[in-house]
């Protein structure tokens, strides 16, 4: 297949480890980060019967990179996969120290790829790094006490989600997001500590946005100010420093110039 120039067509996964480089991680703490990043996206996988050794997989540092060949079907990467690694990333921190706890961001797309001689390149695969950069999916990971933000692209989420009986679609929330070079609408949710079902947002349009991201609007119209402040720990992802969260009908406003938003996992 490298070296080909015909596209051929994959499920895209993209798993990342939240604060990975944090400066509390020794270099032995970041090994044993990758080593149970693996052993649970593996395991997420056989769980799913999705055949490891069948997907083309490349090592990020701090998270990793898989394509499912076109054959496997797409249903059990959002109805079992992410319930799934939620599990194993329970397991692998109940018995690690703090330094190697893990919570990660998944983001799930599909599309054409073109391999050569030093690997694949494809429109779908920036797309779904982007996603996964995305400032909505960091901030629902921040502020969830769970392990896992997925997000999946408008077209997994239409083709996919939506019609499967156990991906709760309701429990996911539709976002724009502007990353880079890219705007596009995508879908996140938290698997292990979901959104209240929400049929409404699976019929209401997403707004065009005036601003870089933009949540969808949902009721209720009430301004909410919340503020959090103190040290947290890498296992509960709690904010450190004076962080203020500002929300307007379900409106993400960015915050104000100085404000920080963060826990261990959180990318500054």
């Amino acid at each position: 297949m490298n070296g080909s120039k015909s596209a051929v067509h994959h499920t895209i996964i993209v798993v990342d480890v939240e604060g990975f480089g944090d400066k509390r991680r020794t270099n032995q703490h970041q090994l044993g980060v990758r080593e149970g990043l693996y052993l649970a996206v593996e395991q997420a996988f056989a769980m799913a019967g999705v055949p490891w050794a069948d997907c083309h997989h490349e090592d990020r540092g701090d998270g990793v990179f898989i394509l499912a060949p076109a054959a496997i079907p797409k249903a059990p990467f959002v109805d079992t996969v992410p319930h799934a690694l939620a599990r194993a990333l329970r397991e692998h921190n109940a018995t690690h120290p703090d330094e190697e706890r893990i919570r990660v961001r998944m983001a799930l797309h599909a599309g054409e790829v073109n391999y050569d001689k030093h690997g694949v390149t494809a429109a779908s695969i920036n797309l779904a790094f982007r996603l996964l950069d995305a400032h909505p999916l960091k901030s629902a990971l921040a502020e969830s006490p769970g392990l896992l933000a997925l997000v999946a692209s408008e077209w997994f989420f239409e083709e996919v989600v939506r019609h499967s009986r156990d991906a709760a679609p309701a429990t996911y929330r539709p976002m724009r997001v502007l990353v880079k070079e890219t705007t596009a609408v995508c879908w996140i949710c938290l698997p292990d500590h979901p959104y209240p079902p929400d049929a409404a947002h699976l019929a209401a349009p997403v707004p065009v946005s005036d601003h870089r991201i933009e949540q969808v609007p949902s009721p209720p119209p009430a301004v909410q100010h919340v503020t959090a402040a103190g040290q947290g720990s890498i296992a509960s992802g709690a904010m450190f420093g004076n962080v203020t969260h500002h929300h307007h009908a379900g409106k993400q406003v960015p915050s104000a110039p100085g404000d920080a938003v963060g826990g261990i996992g959180t990318p500054q």
